[in-house]
């Protein structure tokens, strides 16, 4: 069996969609077929906040901004519930 060690990067992309201000959502997509397979709850939630924050670098609308901002509080109010 060879193993192959990469870099690691986060198995989820995210993205935000709608066009009006308060119905934008952050929407997220596998980056890989495979780890869909392969990720529990606790993890999947970790990569989506991980996309999350790397999203909110590159969001130049304040709609977007906000969208993003209140994604990361959902999820972060998900892993202390789930802790």
């Amino acid at each position: 069996m060879n193993i192959i060690t990469e870099e690691y990067d986060s198995p989820v992309m995210a993205k935000t969609c709608g066009c009006k201000p308060n119905k934008r959502k952050v929407t997220y997509s596998f980056l890989s077929e495979s780890h869909s397979l392969c990720l529990d709850r606790k993890d999947l939630i970790n990569a989506q906040l991980e996309a999350c924050n790397k999203l909110i670098k590159y969001a130049s609308d304040e709609d977007d901004r906000n969208a993003v901002e209140k994604e990361i509080n959902e999820l972060r109010m998900t892993l202390d519930l789930m802790t």
